[in-house]
């Protein structure tokens, strides 16, 4: 049985990218690596910030590549694998990750740090200008 659109109200006009969008989050569901996201308190009456913080116990900061693409950030991590190691036992796999995060508009990066093996991203959070635009009314006949 096919499945109802979303926004299939004839009120929800233009909003097919949000259901695509939502579609596409929901595909991203392996939970490696763990991540936090914290809301960062700021002066009165600014909005608060964001921190998204990963869990990246082992990458080092050449192996990890944050970037943002259409409010989309993606953070990807491919460990090198040390064939000079012998191991007895590996508990600790070299793997690689990708997490991805959609961003708001009005939400930019401000920066990332790599300390401790954990990876924070900075996120602010702009007031967009609100807008109001009249439009003209023309007559025929």
């Amino acid at each position: 049985m096919p499945r109802a659109p979303l926004f299939s109200s004839p009120l929800l006009l233009g909003f097919e990218d949000i259901e695509r969008l939502l579609e596409r989050v929901s595909r991203n569901a392996d939970g490696y690596p763990p991540y936090n996201i914290e809301r960062i308190a700021t002066k009165d009456g600014e909005p608060a910030n964001l921190r998204i913080v990963l869990a990246v116990a082992g990458f080092d900061d050449n192996e990890i590549e944050v970037t943002v693409e259409d409010n989309e950030l993606t953070v990807g991590g491919r460990q090198r694998d040390d064939a000079g190691r012998d191991y007895l036992h590996r508990g600790i796999a070299a793997r690689q990750f990708q997490r991805k995060f959609v961003l708001a508009d009005g939400m930019e990066v401000a920066g990332a740090e790599l300390k401790d093996g954990l990876l924070s991203i900075n996120l602010l959070r702009l007031e967009p200008a609100r807008k109001i635009k009249r439009i003209p009314i023309t007559t025929s006949g």
